[in-house]
C-alpha cells in the first residue's frame, strides 16, 4: 500500500516507514501497480487519476460535518491524526487548527515564510530581506531583517500559544517555525498519520 500526498508543485509518497518526492511534472499515476490511497489538491491531476481502479481517493472517506466543505482536503488529514491538539502546518501557507476530543475546533490561515518573505519585498526592495530565525521575539528590533520577522512571526506565534497544548507542527518549514516554540511536537509525517487512521477506519469518520 502507498500514501500519496499530490499538491500543486509535488508529490509526496509514503510506503513501508519510507518517504519520497518529485515534482508533479515527472509524476506519472498510470505506472503504479500497488494500491495507492491518496489526497489531492491538483485538478489536472485529479483528471489523470480518474478512472485508475488501484487509485483511491480518501476524500470520499471524510465526514464533511465535522469540518467545513472549502477546507483544504490536507488540512483535514492532519487534523485526522490526533484527538486533542493544535495542528500547524508550515507550508505555502501556515494552517492552524484546533482538534478537541476528535471535534474540529476551528482554525485559521496565515502567509508561509517564503509568502511573507515575497509580500514584503513587494512592498519595498529595502525590505527583500530574509526572516532572521535566531531573533527573540520578545525584544524590539533594531534592524530590519529583525525588524520584518518579529512583524510577522511575534503576533502569530503569541496567537497559536493562546490555542493550548499538545502542540504539533507539520510543513516543509515546521522545524524553522519551532524554533519559537519551547514545547513542540514535530511531525514531518503526521499528513500521512491521518492518512492511515481514515483507512483502519474504512468508512466515514
Amino acid at each position: 500500500m502507498i500514501l500519496c500526498d499530490i499538491g500543486n508543485t509535488s508529490v509526496d509518497l509514503f510506503s513501508e516507514g519510507k518517504r519520497s518526492k518529485c515534482r508533479v511534472e515527472d509524476f506519472d499515476p498510470a505506472t503504479f501497480v500497488e494500491d495507492v490511497y491518496y489526497v489531492s489538491v491538483n485538478l489536472s491531476m485529479n483528471e489523470r487519476i480518474h478512472g485508475l481502479a488501484n487509485w483511491y481517493d480518501l476524500r470520499k472517506l471524510i465526514d464533511w460535518d465535522k469540518y467545513y466543505p472549502s477546507m483544504g482536503v490536507d488540512r483535514v488529514m492532519v487534523c485526522e491524526a490526533i484527538e486533542d491538539g493544535v495542528v500547524v502546518d508550515a507550508g505555502s501557507a501556515i494552517t492552524v487548527d484546533v482538534m478537541r476530543n476528535g471535534i474540529y475546533d476551528g482554525g485559521f490561515i496565515a502567509l508561509g515564510l517564503y509568502s511573507a518573505h515575497e509580500a514584503y519585498g513587494r512592498l519595498s526592495s529595502a525590505l527583500s530581506m530574509s526572516f532572521n530565525f535566531e531573533v527573540d521575539l520578545a525584544k524590539m528590533a533594531k534592524n530590519t531583517p529583525d525588524a520584518l520577522t518579529i512583524g510577522f512571526l511575534a503576533p502569530l506565534i503569541e496567537k497559536i500559544e493562546r490555542l493550548g497544548k499538545p502542540l504539533y507542527i507539520t510543513g516543509g518549514d515546521g522545524q524553522l517555525l519551532s524554533r519559537f516554540f519551547s514545547e513542540a511536537i514535530v511531525d514531518e509525517d503526521l499528513i500521512f498519520t491521518g492518512m492511515n487512521k481514515l483507512i483502519e477506519k474504512g468508512s466515514k469518520c
